[in-house]
């Protein structure tokens, strides 16, 4: 039975009426993806030339794609876009690498899941980079990782704690806007957790100072101390202990090819070599090594060549 509404309640409602309309369609619609493309964060410079994101958590992937994409007899060429605004990547994050739905392996889609191509594809986070291109590579499971024994993949755990731990404070503690932005000496474990083995930067961090008395003990004290030069002395040996490691080997550790870790290593070089730190605190610890330059500008080469910038 139909339930019939007060009369005055139909008035009330009469004087807000409600009309439909049909559906339309967007006149806009988004290009097929055909070359896989990663997001990142922009280049130094805005020459077409350079393709290197100045933000090292997105060069890490750039140096990881390009290497192990190095490897094939036909390099893959892999497109780069710094248009896209961290608030539109997944999780509020670059780099994300936008792929077609076909070249996702099953690890990714599910074995049994029917996933239909509407040619818009799928954006991946970072930490799934390594099983895309694992499935694009066809490669096997390697307990070795690419390294020449189980000694120096172990060893290479160690160097990626360094490297995220007392390389990346001084990147950051050094750069301009540091005063400003010391939040960022503790990067989010996410953004590279196919490389970090903790991503906390604790040991490079003074305790907070003692609780304060009097009226100023009403304020609790909050935050931690930086000791700048405590990083900095910290960055030297880094830096010198790198060097020696590398001595005159083609990659990192001895490998026969490079390793995930030439990539997190090219990706900080590479940065502190362009980095704008006050007195050139970082370059100039890199730059008086020369076996570390000439191993930047090498692994430059290869990976600059394997991207290309985006055409929409």
């Amino acid at each position: 039975m139909a339930t019939v509404l007060p009369a005055p309640i139909r008035t009330l409602f009469s004087h807000f009426p409600l009309y439909t309309y049909p559906a339309t369609t967007s006149p806009y619609q988004a290009s097929p993806i055909r070359t896989p493309t990663l997001w990142i964060r922009p280049p130094r410079t805005a020459s077409g030339s350079d393709v290197l994101s100045s933000d090292v958590e997105c060069l890490k992937w750039q140096a990881y794609l390009a290497l192990k994409f190095s490897q094939t007899v036909d390099p893959a060429r892999v497109a780069v876009r710094w248009d896209v605004s961290p608030s539109g990547a997944v999780d509020g994050r670059l780099p994300n690498l936008h792929v077609a739905l076909e070249s996702l392996p099953p690890t990714l889609i599910g074995k049994d899941a029917k996933v239909k191509d509407d040619g818009e594809g799928e954006v991946l986070p970072a930490h799934h980079i390594p099983e895309w291109v694992s499935g694009r590579l066809g490669e096997d499971a390697d307990e070795l990782e690419g390294y020449k024994n189980i000694e120096a993949r172990d060893e290479s755990r160690a160097w990626v704690a360094l490297l995220e731990g007392n390389v990346h404070a001084a990147l950051i503690a050094f750069s301009p806007s540091a005063t400003s932005n010391l939040s960022a000496l503790s990067p989010d474990p996410s953004s590279s957790s196919f490389f970090s083995s903790n991503g906390s930067l604790s040991i490079s961090l003074s305790q907070p100072p003692a609780p304060l008395t009097g009226l100023l003990s009403l304020i609790p004290p909050y935050g931690q101390r930086v000791d700048l030069h405590a990083i900095e002395e910290k960055y030297i040996d880094a830096i010198k202990a790198l060097s020696d490691r590398l001595g005159e080997d083609t990659w990192i550790l001895g490998s026969t090819g490079p390793t995930p870790l030439d990539a997190l290593v090219f990706a900080y070089l590479h940065s502190l070599l362009r980095s704008h730190a006050k007195e050139n605190t970082l370059r100039f610890e890199v730059s008086r090594r020369a076996n570390l330059v000439a191993y930047e500008d090498r692994v430059r080469a290869t990976v600059s060549n394997a991207f290309v910038v985006y055409r929409k």
